[in-house]
């Protein structure tokens, strides 16, 4: 029986920031107190992104908030984080992000029962002209369907 995604937090500013081509599930490296602080929701991963380093993927500028009675066990809210992959994966979105110019940015946390998960998006960066068009088209079609109400 599949389990259910519970969604803690999405990266809405990469969706405006950057075309995503293509999506990965990553496991993600925590502390028992950062577990407990993400499930009250504390966490922001608006400028947050990713880097492969030794052939390990690391997640930088992720902010998880410390947990309010973790006293001594809180760690450091903006510490690097590993992100757990398959190798061959890995390697794969290195070569592409060494040679095409896109970028490994995390788009949103959930858990899949008691597991922590992170989608990660393989994106490009958009151009200003490539943001006005997209705000364009969303505002079009919102229009659309308060038409289509009335």
């Amino acid at each position: 029986m599949p389990k259910e995604k519970h969604l803690v937090a999405q990266n809405r500013k990469a969706y405006h920031d950057y075309f995503v081509e293509e999506t990965f599930e990553a496991g993600i490296e925590l502390f028992g107190t950062e577990v407990k602080s993400i499930r009250n929701g504390r966490i922001n991963l608006k400028d947050a992104y990713c880097r492969v380093e030794d052939l390990e993927l690391i997640a930088c500028g992720m902010h998880i908030s410390p947990y309010e009675k973790g006293n001594i066990f809180n760690r450091e809210p903006l510490r690097e984080r590993k992100l757990l992959m398959h190798k061959r994966e890995i390697l794969r979105l290195f070569s592409l992000v060494g040679r095409q110019g896109y970028s490994i940015i995390p788009l949103s946390m959930y858990f899949v029962g008691k597991w922590v998960k992170v989608e990660v998006g393989l994106c490009k960066g958009k151009k200003l002209y490539d943001k006005r068009e997209t705000d364009a088209k969303k505002t079009a079609e919102r229009e659309m369907e308060r038409a289509e109400k009335y």
